[in-house]
């Protein structure tokens, strides 16, 4: 390409921002104006506005996304000894939260369409130490949680939603987070619903889980200096929950957005060879946190839009089950080829709800223009390995 053109980025928060500016602003100086900086009204507003959003009686405030997890694990009684079944297309702190209770994570393979947590294999996986099931709502579309539930509610079992990418999204028409004992979200700044650092919550109907919960965040307190049970700190922030809360009453609108956006795409990418547009399954509302494609070229197809100056993502490289960190648990390259064949094949195009529809399409455009590419090469490779071709190689293109 010879025209010049404006950076793409992958993710453009301030863009987000720039709207909201004056009422960020005020929510921030209402928490500096009563000095409720941990925990606190600002906090405890948040919670039920989140609550009801999610269709659930509770959400409790946390400082991450990996405490939410953490802390509602620890709720469900998960602890040494104890086995949790989960999938290795995930960023770590999946693992790392199940890790931290002493348990050892047990990884099962995905949904070739979904990419989420395959039910089928979940039966298998199961033993007298299964404590927990944590199935992950990957890149903004939940997995199938009904026959999931099934299998726990047979065997007894917990499940715990990782949400951490699912804000908005829906399971045949109930909202991620309200779909099994506890829903786990992350509000890193770069979500579909993002803080201005970090933070997080769980979700849930169980009364005394919730409660559970409510005292590990605060190092086990239930009331001032009454530790009832060993916790940790893991409070949400008041300007977090303050900023999250303005930001919350535009949530479903920024998700049609990304809706819209996944569309265009689908439609464009329609008309390539090579590589392929996300799935969303007919039981889910996608909410497209991420919106990955899958090619066979993957590491070239960034080279070329990096060089058109498109910023991507890859999300995720490196399986859990085959990071060194899990290598005493013994799984080998091949054990769960799904996962592992994802792992090499996608790639994160740029989405977000300010995302113009002609940046996009001048994404499209790009991939257009390089799969013509590989197919002419492929067309050329494959003649010339064939022998010598009666039409002149300059015919090709």
């Amino acid at each position: 390409m010879t025209a010049k053109h404006e950076p793409i980025p992958y993710l453009d928060l301030s863009a987000q921002y720039a709207p909201l500016r004056s009422e960020v602003q005020s929510a921030i100086e209402a928490v500096f104006a009563r000095n409720a900086f941990s925990g606190g009204p600002f906090v405890e507003r948040f919670e039920q506005a989140f609550a009801d959003y999610c269709g659930c009686r509770h959400a409790i405030g946390v400082s991450s996304g990996t405490d939410a997890v953490w802390l509602a694990l620890l709720a469900a009684g998960v602890g040494p000894g104890d086995e949790v079944i989960t999938v290795p297309n995930s960023f770590f702190a999946t693992a790392e939260a199940i890790s931290f209770c002493g348990a050892k994570p047990v990884f099962i393979d995905v949904n070739q369409c979904t990419l989420t947590m395959e039910p089928k294999a979940l039966k298998d996986a199961i033993t007298p130490r299964t404590k927990a099931i944590v199935p992950v709502h990957l890149f903004g579309q939940t997995a199938d949680m009904n026959p999931i539930n099934r299998i726990a509610k047979r065997h007894g079992i917990s499940v715990i939603e990782d949400a951490a990418q699912a804000h908005g999204a829906q399971y045949r028409g109930r909202r991620a987070g309200g779909l099994a004992r506890a829903g786990c979200f992350s509000f890193y700044p770069g979500k579909n619903l993002g803080a201005p650092g970090e933070a997080g919550a769980v979700t849930t109907n169980d009364d005394e889980l919730a409660s559970q919960i409510r005292m590990l965040r605060d190092h086990g307190q239930a009331n001032k200096h009454e530790h009832r049970l060993i916790g940790w700190n893991a409070r949400m922030d008041g300007i977090h929950a303050a900023v999250l809360e303005v930001k919350l009453r535009h949530l479903d609108s920024w998700n049609m957005a990304r809706r819209e956006r996944a569309y265009a795409y689908h439609e464009l990418l329609s008309r390539v060879t090579g590589v392929r547009a996300p799935i969303q399954a007919a039981y889910a509302r996608h909410v497209y946190h991420i919106y990955a494609v899958r090619t066979e070229g993957r590491d070239a197809l960034m080279r070329f839009l990096t060089d058109q100056q498109i910023s991507c993502a890859i999300h995720y490289p490196h399986p859990i089950h085959l990071q060194p960190a899990y290598a005493q648990l013994g799984y080998r390259k091949g054990d769960l080829p799904v996962a592992e064949a994802a792992a090499d094949q996608l790639l994160s195009l740029p989405l977000y709800p300010e995302l113009s529809m002609e940046a996009l399409c001048r994404v499209g455009d790009c991939i257009a223009e390089w799969t013509d590419s590989r197919l002419v090469t492929s067309f050329l490779e494959r003649d010339i390995d064939a022998g010598p071709s009666p039409i002149p190689v300059t015919a090709h293109g």
